[in-house]
């Protein structure tokens, strides 16, 4: 197991739950991609990648070490993620909805440069590449994505899949055999084809959001021993907000303590000091339309006094009501423009 993971987990056994945070950073990419790929949904592999951290952090106590940390975490979204697409079968079955042929899942990527003719035959041939690839069961499908996108030995393999070497080894070479009836000389652009499909997965992932964070001290009266403040500019979004502010929170004063401002990739962490010893994590963490869902924890030593996930847009901040300071109350709010 690589050493650096082996001690971010032995931190985080020890209590230290901070430490899960750079294996997060590590694998997040790739944890993404896995889930994508069986998935091909952005939103639900942003889910589904969610869950496996999650479920990973939780089960930290049972890793027992002997494979790579990736391997055992890359187990878990496979399971997660065919979790999620039993239950989305189920639900069509359910429901009577049609199945959607897996040649259009996926939408064409224009190349501006190239002229109608050209990409119309790119689009023929990803078509044609797509449905090779739907020819083949899920079970031959993961093999071919583990291994020529991901790049696992077939050790590697067995071990995320939970299945023998030799039925990897079969698996493979049977997957490949299939693609090469279906596609001929087309089978050397398959490989290109997944990296495409990756890079499109892992955009989303990076998508840029720029958001504002606001943190307010609501209470009864002017906060007692407040520090001299040099004048600041017309704060003419909290100004119109306030109606909002005293209609949920029912105080009488409302004084701006903190303004912060972010640019950061869906999925990072931004983090900023809080009165009282606190400090505010805000992580976006999915954009759909002109909504971005947030991950907000308030931190005070050891405790997280807010943890909480919250939406925003642009035009309807996100509120939330936060631990109590001094004579009043901290109030966090987050403005958001999710395409900066």
């Amino acid at each position: 197991m690589d050493s650096d993971d082996a001690v971010l987990i032995e931190r985080c056994r020890a209590g230290d739950p901070a430490a899960f945070e750079p294996l997060v950073e590590k694998y997040r990419q790739r944890v993404y991609r896995l889930a994508y790929n069986v998935l091909r949904d952005p939103e639900e592999a942003w889910d589904v990648a969610q869950d496996a951290f999650i479920r990973a952090f939780q089960a930290l106590a049972s890793f027992r070490g002997d494979s790579a940390f990736y391997t055992w975490l890359f187990r878990i979204v496979m399971n997660v993620a065919r979790d999620r697409a039993r239950q989305h079968a189920a639900r069509g079955r359910a429901f009577g909805t049609e199945r959607v042929e897996e040649a259009d899942w996926d939408r064409a990527l224009t190349d501006h440069g190239t002229t109608p003719d050209t990409h119309a035959a790119e689009v023929e041939e990803r078509e044609r590449i797509n449905r090779a690839l739907a020819t083949l069961s899920e079970p031959h499908r993961a093999i071919i994505m583990l291994s020529d996108l991901e790049g696992l030995s077939y050790r590697e393999i067995a071990e995320v899949l939970n299945i023998p070497m030799g039925t990897v080894m079969s698996r493979l070479h049977n997957a490949r055999r299939r693609l090469r009836e279906a596609l001929g000389p087309l089978l050397v652009l398959i490989l290109a084809l997944l990296l495409a499909l990756a890079v499109t997965a892992v955009a989303h992932a990076q998508q840029i959001v720029r958001f504002g964070a606001r943190i307010v001290l609501a209470s009864d009266g002017p906060p007692p021993n407040a520090p001299p403040r040099g004048p600041e500019p017309p704060d003419e979004r909290l100004e119109a907000f306030l109606p909002k502010l005293r209609q949920l929170f029912r105080y009488k004063d409302y004084t701006s303590l903190e303004r912060y401002r972010a640019e950061v990739p869906v999925g990072t962490t931004q983090k900023w000091p809080v009165p009282g010893d606190r400090r505010l994590e805000v992580t976006p963490q999915s954009v759909k339309g002109g909504a971005v869902s947030f991950n907000v924890r308030l931190i005070r030593g050891s405790m997280a006094e807010v943890s909480t996930n919250i939406q925003a847009q642009s035009n309807n901040p996100a509120v939330i009501g936060g631990p109590k300071h001094g004579s009043g109350t901290l109030i966090i709010i987050l403005w958001t423009n999710p395409a900066p």
